[in-house]
């Protein structure tokens, strides 16, 4: 899986879109952040959730954080983060480097409305280091993904 399923993701479905990747790790916002010179919350981080028993993928901004109650009502039941193993098991990409593409199996995808302060956000794509530039909307689009508000709001 990794990065070689995300670039086999992208050339059956947006080959104009270019994996970038840096030469230190990019597997915490922060350290993305800085790898790849944009702001925290443009790095669109991929959370990886269990409801009972479905497994879910949450992509917000960088610096956002889940809310309660909006998740729990966005999103049909108090959400729970999986453990490391489980992460790579089912998503096929290692921690640091989760992201909504070229995933081991077909999982619910939802955009938190958070990524919608940006024009461009920089999702993982499938290490450790890598990156790539795309919409909001073309990533929602290119994976399927429902928009919900399940993040706290960012203070201004």
């Amino acid at each position: 899986m990794t990065i070689e399923t995300v670039r086999a993701f992208f050339a059956e479905r947006a080959p104009e879109i270019i994996i970038l990747e840096a030469e230190t790790s990019t597997a915490t916002v922060p350290l993305a952040a800085a790898a790849f010179g944009v702001e925290p919350g443009q790095i669109a981080k991929t959370l990886s959730l269990r409801i009972g028993d479905t497994v879910m993928l949450v992509v917000a901004r960088g610096d956002a954080r889940l809310d309660n109650k909006k998740a729990k009502a966005g999103l049909g039941g108090k959400p729970r983060m999986l453990g490391l193993e489980e992460v790579a098991e089912i998503t096929g990409h290692p921690v640091g480097g989760v992201c909504p593409f070229g995933l081991a199996q077909p999982l619910p995808i939802y955009c938190d409305v958070s990524l919608k302060a940006f024009d461009v956000v920089l999702p993982a794509a499938g290490s450790t280091n890598s990156a790539l530039r795309i919409t909001p909307d073309r990533l929602a689009e290119l994976t399927a993904a429902e928009w919900v508000d399940v993040c706290q709001d960012i203070a201004e």
